[in-house]
């Protein structure tokens, strides 16, 4: 068995099946709410959506998972995992889906709970989405492959989530790991 570190491994996977349910009239024309991550291992989130507003965040993690709750041309607003709301320029975020363990993550070899164990990935680990099916998520990490159950992940939808949702009322995991470090493993 293998332990993953947190690292960042670009795969796209496309929000265009959500648009059903969420807003498309929005500048970009892409759907509000929908999952980006960061582009840079630095990236201010401001108060407001103006190089003009004081920096509220500084993020040091290229990939982490950012909800983005409302855009206007420039700009998009933004939660992180842990729930702070910001505002971002589009050019520091990619549309690329990526996923934050909100607990200690098993990837298995197949969406199964009895499938074999392919790696462990600890809380805050980023990891890149592939896809979700039927309550499970097939991720990569550091060259590790495997499918993970939907309700340890922040960074999925809730129809991704197959309906087992562990999260708070406004679907946010409560999370112990910081967003500004790598978080290592075992």
């Amino acid at each position: 068995m293998f332990r993953l570190t947190a690292c960042i491994a670009a795969l796209a996977v496309s929000a265009a099946t959500h648009a059903q349910t969420r807003d498309t009239d929005t500048p970009s024309g892409q759907p509000v709410p929908r999952f980006v991550s960061l582009k840079f291992d630095v990236a201010n989130g401001r108060s407001g959506p103006s190089q003009a507003h004081p920096i509220a965040w500084r993020y040091l993690r290229s990939g982490l998972p950012m909800e983005v709750i409302a855009e206007t041309q420039d700009w998009r607003r933004v939660r992180d995992p842990e729930g702070e709301v910001t505002w971002m320029h589009r050019s520091i975020l990619s549309g690329r889906r990526s996923v934050f363990t909100a607990q200690e993550t098993e990837l298995r070899a197949r969406a199964e709970d009895d499938a074999p164990l392919e790696a462990i990935a600890d809380a805050g680990v980023v990891l890149s989405l592939e896809r979700c099916r039927s309550g499970w998520c097939r991720v990569e990490g550091q060259g590790y492959r495997g499918w993970v159950d939907a309700s340890h992940l922040w960074g999925v939808y809730s129809e991704e989530r197959g309906g087992d949702n562990a999260a708070d009322a406004n679907g946010i995991p409560n999370l112990s790991a910081t967003l500004t470090r790598d978080t290592a493993l075992r």
